[in-house]
């Protein structure tokens, strides 16, 4: 399946993606709707757990969805752990780092809070948080990162992409900047991964769920941790899958799986997986580059037709905004646009800042099309 193949055949887009019958879908970076391929390899998992031992054929499962989530962050299958949601996946670094007293975490307060709340728990380990200071709602830049770090900074927790403004980071530099000050970099990119390249060359944690731009189930997404680091970062849970027991014995000595199955304490969450590896397939065939071309093409006309029409919006001259647009304008109640939307089967999201304005949000992926798009312009 290829873009152009997909968005000019109605009847292909239909059947792999059913909610286009239906509805205008431009929610993606909230909660998405599965295309069918997630459907099939869920249902078929299910069916075959009625008639057997639900396990029947996890390993294999199992080694696919590595392999091809390894692909995706351009690393290896031994520093990919599936152990669900973005909040399992940050908490897990938040929890499991050796913290001192007076060690420093510097943290966007304005990023959704499953990036928020993780490291600022560490406060009643000793662990001071600094608040990264932006010119304008998740513009963070790479120079902005390194001019607030201090001498006590040990861990820069960051998103890929803001979820409101949808400023996307230069993680890459940011992660290299970081790396030659020994400092660490968490990546929360649940609002890049699957639409936009999100390699972890400079990374050195990162989780993200699939129920976004991956297109798959919730609480079925990847967590990765450098393997250099994998001895440095303690598993906040221990169990029969993490830890060595041969015939299910528990053994005197525990000795930890050597790669990043060590996070990965108890049993998985088989039917998630199984969609989510599904989903993986259908975006690495279709290809990150080129969803990555479209939904910036998507964006660049988008904040065109909404200037045009009196909207004001996020980052319009942005060279690496994601795939958010959020607008509003003067004297309009943007709940009320979006429920009029809503009633018309067309699904896009109302989100607020912290002093209370709310921005109507448009997250098409690559199956929207042109068309779509000028339907929603025609009733705003």
């Amino acid at each position: 399946m290829n873009l152009p193949e997909l968005q000019n055949d109605v009847a292909l887009r239909q059947r792999e993606f059913p909610v286009c019958a239906e509805k205008v879908y431009l929610a993606h970076a909230g909660v998405s709707p599965v295309p069918s391929c997630v459907t099939r390899a869920v249902t078929k998992f299910a069916e075959s757990a009625a008639l057997n031992d639900q396990e029947k054929g996890l390993g294999e499962l199992l080694r696919t969805t590595r392999s091809r989530a390894a692909e995706l962050l351009g690393t290896d299958v031994g520093e990919v752990a599936l152990i669900g949601p973005t909040t399992a996946g940050l908490s897990a670094v938040a929890t499991g780092l050796d913290w001192q007293s007076g060690d420093e975490v510097l943290v966007y307060r304005d990023c959704f809070p499953v990036n928020v709340y993780p490291w600022q728990s560490l406060e009643s380990r000793g662990v001071k948080i600094n608040w990264l200071k932006t010119p304008a709602l998740g513009q963070i830049t790479p120079e902005g990162v390194i001019d607030q770090l201090t001498d006590k900074t040990r861990l820069v927790a960051l998103a890929s992409c803001h979820f409101v403004s949808g400023w996307r980071i230069d993680h890459d530099t940011i992660g290299r900047e970081l790396r030659e000050r020994n400092i660490l970099f968490c990546l929360d990119a649940i609002q890049t991964l699957g639409a936009f390249p999100t390699k972890v060359e400079h990374v050195d944690f990162l989780a993200a769920d699939a129920h976004k731009w991956l297109l798959g189930p919730c609480a079925a997404g990847v967590f990765y941790v450098r393997r250099e680091l994998q001895d440095r970062l303690a598993p906040s849970a221990f169990g029969w899958n993490n830890i060595r027991c041969p015939n299910y014995v528990a053994q005197e000595e525990m000795k930890l799986r050597t790669d990043a199955r060590r996070y990965e304490a108890g049993s998985f969450n088989i039917l998630g997986i199984a969609g989510l590896n599904a989903a993986l397939g259908l975006l690495l065939e279709v290809g990150i580059d080129a969803i990555a071309d479209d939904l910036s093409t998507k964006r660049s006309w988008l904040v065109e037709a909404l200037q045009a029409k009196g909207y004001e919006v996020f980052y319009p001259e942005a060279e690496s905004a994601g795939g958010i647009t959020s607008c509003r304008r003067e004297g309009q109640d943007m709940k009320a646009l979006g429920e009029k939307l809503a009633k018309e089967n067309i699904i896009a999201s109302v989100r607020g800042d912290r002093m209370g304005q709310h921005y109507l949000r448009f997250s098409p992926h690559f199956y929207n099309t042109r068309a779509e798009l000028e339907r929603v312009l025609s009733l705003l």
